[in-house]
């Protein structure tokens, strides 16, 4: 597919029609041309602020139309937006604070009350009140500048800040409308934290499409479903933790009607939770995609196939090339597990002040790959079918090894939620001195004595040696900042579980 020419993200006003809604709240609607004249007062402002090109403006703030304008405020002013997460804690805010270097932090004043003296770095000018000035009009510039840092979620350390130039946001945001099929009549509800990369595309996407984005901060999921009705949303992204509770949620039939796309990242979709999801929102689209912050997107499932294939992640999205290598770096055959490796124009630069880390992730392209130049080695093990459909297999650091068996545990933990015992459930392996590992299961259970009815259809589905050998109940798993399961807080919890 012909990759098209890239520009910078603060040119994106220009592609909806003037008069069309390209942002709805509770404050009403603004329109792209209302949108336009608020991105360039806004940048104004951050230009009379006399910051040096590429300086760094971060934004710790929920779905105002601040946050949601920040983005490419801070592009057309030439600097690079950092947005911080709005649930992290001021430590972890801190913390990306003083490794971006950032100058400026837009804010608000509960939040500012909440930190503590040396939490901002010194020279970080603290503003609780979106900065304006005098209109500056979007202009020419090198669409591979970096426009934004992105800090991932931290479960395997301090958070890293991924660096995105204006190209990678800007074919991100043009392949995933290709693929989805966005149009200016789409209202995208974005519940999705804005400093997820998954978050923030529903603002680009949709304006790509010339559409209209629904911000929405939602404390249950009830909250989801009067925003569906209410903004006659037809778009909805979400992780899987966010879908167990709408699919728990009560959904009139006339509001489950009105979603016409819904689109799954950030972890893998259960066939159990597909075949719900299929059954709940019988007249909409569903995609399951796969990604990692360092590469956007790598992969997407056509709706059509999803029925039939409930645990593929597809094939590439437009402008990836993916492939699937031996250790070796040779191309793995078909049906053989390898690495998940992404190589073209969604590629990052790398991780912030960070070479040794950049080294590890992103490293030259096998020789045989068309795209060449660098590429992100995910980490992530996959196998391609002879459909033409990747598959997840699991991280190198997740896989389990019990009695000499490298086992998934995607697998493992799919087989306890196909029986509707349990609604969420995470395996881990845990030291033991007879196997190596032993698989433990931290898990949700939706009726009584799920244990042993678990157990018993295991028993009988299973091979020995992916027996679960302990389970960990409790009331509600932990999650991270972007709502995704946190399974390394899983692992110490079930550690602690298992010891007592």
């Amino acid at each position: 597919m012909d990759i098209p020419p890239a520009r910078t993200i603060d040119h994106l006003p220009s592609l909806g029609r003037a008069q069309d809604a390209a942002l709805i709240d509770r404050d009403g609607a603004l329109t792209f041309a209302e949108l336009e004249s608020a991105v360039a007062l806004m940048a104004g402002g951050l230009r009379a602020l006399g910051l040096e090109p590429g300086a760094r403006v971060a934004t710790w703030l929920p779905k105002t139309r601040t946050a949601c304008l920040m983005p490419l405020a801070a592009a057309r002013a030439g600097l690079v937006h950092v947005p911080v997460n709005p649930s992290l804690k001021r430590a972890q805010v801190a913390h990306i604070l003083s490794d971006s270097g950032a100058v400026v932090l837009v804010t608000q004043a509960a939040r500012v009350a909440a930190l503590e003296p040396g939490d901002v770095p010194e020279g970080c000018r603290v503003l609780t009140e979106a900065p304006q000035g005098d209109p500056v009009a979007a202009a020419e510039r090198n669409p591979t500048a970096l426009a934004a840092i992105l800090y991932t979620s931290g479960s395997t350390g301090r958070p890293k800040g991924v660096m995105l130039s204006h190209a990678n946001l800007w074919l991100g945001a043009v392949s995933v409308t290709q693929y989805l099929k966005l149009t200016r009549d789409d209202r995208v509800l974005a519940v999705l934290p804005l400093s997820f990369d998954y978050g923030q595309n529903q603002l680009f996407s949709t304006w790509v499409a010339g559409g209209a984005v629904v911000p929405l901060d939602y404390l249950t999921a009830r909250d989801v479903v009067k925003a569906v009705e209410r903004f006659e949303v037809t778009t909805l992204a979400g992780v899987p933790p966010l879908w167990t509770q709408l699919l728990e949620a009560a959904w009139p039939a006339e509001t489950a009607a009105r979603l016409q796309r819904l689109t799954n990242s950030g972890g893998a979709l259960t066939p159990r939770m597909v075949r719900a999801l299929r059954e709940r929102f019988a007249g909409a689209d569903l995609y399951a995609m796969y990604g990692l912050t360092e590469a956007f997107r790598s992969t997407y499932l056509l709706p059509e196939r999803i029925d039939a294939n409930p645990d593929a992640i597809g094939a590439a999205i437009p402008f990836a090339e993916v492939a699937v290598v031996r250790a070796d770096g040779s191309r793995a055959e078909k049906d053989e597990p390898g690495e998940l490796v992404h190589a073209g124009p969604l590629v990052a630069q790398g991780y912030w002040r960070d070479a040794e880390r950049t080294a590890v992730r992103f490293r030259p392209a096998p020789g045989w790959m068309e795209s060449g130049g660098m590429a992100v080695w995910s980490g992530d093990t996959v196998a391609l079918g002879s459909d033409g459909l990747l598959r997840f297999v699991g991280r190198d650091d997740e896989m389990m090894k019990v009695a000499g068996n490298r086992i998934s545990p995607t697998e493992v933990e799919e087989a306890v939620l196909a029986g509707g015992e349990v609604a969420e459930a995470i395996a881990v392996g845990l030291p033991d001195e007879r196997q190596g590992q032993a698989i433990t299961v931290v898990a949700r259970a939706l009726v009584e004595d799920a244990e042993a009815a678990v157990r018993a259809r295991l028993r009988r589905d299973l091979p020995s040696f992916q027996q679960p050998s302990h389970y960990v109940w409790i009331d509600a798993l932990p999650r991270n900042a972007n709502g995704k399961l946190d399974r390394v807080a899983v692992r110490a919890l079930a550690q602690r579980a298992v010891q007592a």
